[in-house]
């Protein structure tokens, strides 16, 4: 009998063409299942709750997978690591859970931080984590301009030409704009989103901020649907896929420190 276990993984997207296996270089879903397989000796398939594009981070991806052999999660999780070393993945936790749970299909909700470092010179240590934008951003008409978005839209504005969700209509439950001094994060939350989603919004919001555009110029964009209208894609480095979560307790609604703590291992149980 089989034993799923929910894994909490880290990442630095630079280093992958994004979360899902590809043929086209390295994906963290399969170094994954490479650790997996050195560790079990099973063929296993590792489950995200979410899709990211190359470049993209993640500080708490949540997954599952599945293992014949009777495992203690501890040592799933220590086997994993030992065997991602080279690899810029660290499995955070593991909790054994039931097979109903499913890293994707269970998820009640995906969060994500995008991070602008705002300011003149050049970043040194943070370079590969954030898009560096010169220009004075305000943050403020940014955050009234986000609200333009919140709720449920066709977001074709906003959808890659790639892809290749079935609809672009999505309810965005919440986009937000606040800075911690040279920082400017935006914060979204959705069930789930169309691809490039976050960063086109947040290519649009910059616009808003540089003062070339105003909340009703963003609304227009939208109620319009082409994405040439759009601002320009956002670049990956700066965004990070923070959360998932299974149980709105523990969701960003009930929990005021929800992007404090992106390590929740026991949220699937």
């Amino acid at each position: 009998m089989s034993q799923r276990f929910h894994l909490i993984v880290e990442f630095d997207g630079g280093a992958y063409v994004g979360w899902q296996r590809q043929d086209n270089g390295p994906a963290v879903q399969a170094a994954l299942e490479q650790a997996a397989f050195a560790f079990s000796q099973e063929k296993v398939h590792v489950q995200g709750a979410g899709r990211t594009d190359a470049g993209v981070h993640a500080r708490a991806m949540s997954a599952h997978v599945d293992f014949n052999k009777p495992c203690d999660a501890n040592r799933v999780r220590e086997a994993l690591n030992a065997l991602l070393r080279g690899h810029k993945i660290a499995v955070l936790a593991v909790s054994a859970v039931p097979d109903t749970f499913n890293a994707r299909f269970s998820c009640l909700g995906r969060s994500y931080e995008y991070r602008i470092l705002n300011r003149r010179p050049e970043p040194t240590f943070d370079r590969p984590y954030c898009w560096h934008v010169r220009g004075p951003l305000d943050h403020q008409a940014m955050q009234e301009a986000a609200q333009v978005l919140v709720g449920h839209h066709d977001f074709s504005a906003f959808r890659a030409a790639e892809c290749q969700a079935a609809s672009p209509i999505k309810t965005l439950d919440h986009l937000s704009v606040a800075r911690s001094g040279d920082w400017v994060i935006v914060r979204s939350h959705a069930k789930s989103y169309i691809h490039n989603q976050v960063r086109n919004m947040v290519g649009s919001l910059v616009q808003v901020g540089l003062g070339k555009w105003t909340a009703r110029d963003l609304e227009t964009v939208l109620v319009g649907r082409n994405r040439q209208a759009a601002g320009p894609c956002a670049p990956a480095e700066g965004l990070f896929f923070w959360r998932a979560w299974y149980d709105e307790a523990d969701g960003p609604g009930a929990n005021p420190r929800f992007f404090d703590h992106p390590l929740s291992p026991d949220a699937a149980v």
